[in-house]
């Protein structure tokens, strides 16, 4: 598929496997292209009828590459309205996949890593998975992910993980709805494979109709809420505190509205 993703088809099954193992899955401008046009193609093979989401190494994905943001520090609001949309138009695609998407979630799934879980129909974790939206700790904000982690976890939920930005294992993420199972990290594919057998019971046009009915039934006015996000967060990455939190991240330091030492 490209130098950041790995796709594989077997049978019904299509395998989608973020392989950035080196910056565990980090996500930058080129991942998040590659997996768009991933899960458009996927969503128009009539021969695919579910698709597993999984990270390739150590992590599912760790959240923002830092090349990436070293690069979107300087950009422009207009830019970064650009860099947003795409991100926007990406978790759009994955929950708006017309096949059943299945996150294979191991090690850490941090800010966008952890809308993708989000945004996926069904996800199971290892148990020593660790999940997290950490982004007002660099003075931004999970704009993008927030329509799919508010739909699937509810607003009171979100609200708080978004505000303290706390890190939570995989027994607090299978609690508040953000993950489906957890099971024991050798015991992974084999979950994975139960909930692809579990699919394949049901008609393929109906579980596509279904999807579009949770869809239409809950969440109406789903383009204007993209448009509003990506403007959000390049709002905030443009902003004095974005640009000093990102900063001070990159420079290893605390960012100035954290006091003590």
């Amino acid at each position: 598929m490209g130098e950041y993703l790995k796709l594989t088809v077997d049978g019904p099954v299509a395998n989608v496997t973020m392989a950035r193992p080196d910056v565990h899955n980090a996500f930058s401008e080129h991942l998040i292209a590659q997996l768009h046009d991933a899960f458009r193609s996927l969503g128009e093979d009539d021969s695919v009828r579910v698709v597993v989401l999984t990270g390739e190494g150590k992590s599912f994905s760790a959240g923002a590459d830092l090349d990436w943001m070293r690069r979107a520090a300087s950009f422009s609001e207009e830019e970064n309205v650009r860099d947003a949309a795409a991100a926007a138009a990406l978790w759009r695609a994955v929950a708006e996949c017309p096949k059943p998407v299945v996150a294979r979630v191991h090690g850490n799934a941090f800010g966008g890593g952890a809308g993708l879980v989000a945004a996926s129909d069904i996800a199971i974790a290892a148990e020593n998975a660790m999940f997290g939206f950490t982004e007002v700790r660099l003075g931004l904000l999970p704009a993008t992910v927030a329509p799919h982690v508010v739909e699937k976890i509810g607003p009171g939920r979100a609200l708080s993980l978004f505000l303290t930005g706390e890190r939570f294992d995989a027994q607090r993420a299978l609690a508040i709805g953000l993950v489906h199972q957890v099971v024991p990290p050798e015991q992974l594919d084999v979950a994975v494979g139960a909930i692809v057998d579990q699919l394949f019971a049901g008609g393929p046009n109906a579980l596509r109709a279904s999807k579009e009915l949770v869809r239409r039934v809950a969440y109406p006015d789903r383009a204007k809420i993209d448009e509003y996000t990506a403007s959000l967060i390049a709002s905030a990455r443009a902003g004095d505190e974005g640009r000093e939190g990102v900063g001070a991240f990159l420079e290893k330091r605390k960012p100035g509205w954290v006091g003590g030492p």
